[in-house]
């Protein structure tokens, strides 16, 4: 069973309640395969080691001193769930002292692309996204503010 989940990797299946299912939404059922793989590979260090592989193949050291705060347990689970679907390729050198080198499948490959349109879409957006932080920023600190001035903030004092 997979760590951090309470069920192993399922395929959904199709239920009466899901006859009007437009596939093109991806189900959010904790047990459909489909969630459990984009929990996988949209988390920030997959994403970033799937980046980094698409440039060339990496050393796990190259990886790690690439992946700012990543710790060296959280990359090699990374790695390792990366490979275990077919998204990354671990080859082992036999020379001493070991050299081990991750690379991207075709597979892998091919999900860079998405992930690079989602970073085109975040560099698009990021000023946007900024001024909403901004205002969500102001507004909970003006709602502070007013929620300590009423009298029962004032009796609580």
């Amino acid at each position: 069973m997979e760590e951090g989940t309470s069920m192993s990797p399922g395929i959904c299946g199709v239920t009466a309640s899901d006859q009007g299912f437009d596939i093109s939404h991806w189900d959010s059922r904790e047990d459909c395969e489909t969630r459990q793989i984009l929990d996988r590979v949209a988390d920030k260090w997959s994403l970033l080691v799937i980046a980094l592989l698409d440039e060339r193949s990496l050393r796990f050291s190259e990886l790690r001193r690439a992946v700012h705060g990543v710790s060296q347990r959280m990359l090699t689970r990374t790695l390792r769930h990366l490979e275990r679907d077919g998204l990354v390729h671990r080859t082992v050198h036999p020379v001493v002292p070991p050299r081990v080198d991750y690379s991207l499948t075709p597979l892998g490959a091919s999900l860079h692309s998405t992930i690079k349109a989602l970073v085109d879409w975040t560099e698009t957006h990021k000023g946007a996204i900024a001024a909403a932080r901004d205002a969500y920023d102001l507004r909970v600190a003006e709602e502070a503010a007013i929620a300590a001035t009423t009298p029962a903030a004032a009796e609580r004092i």
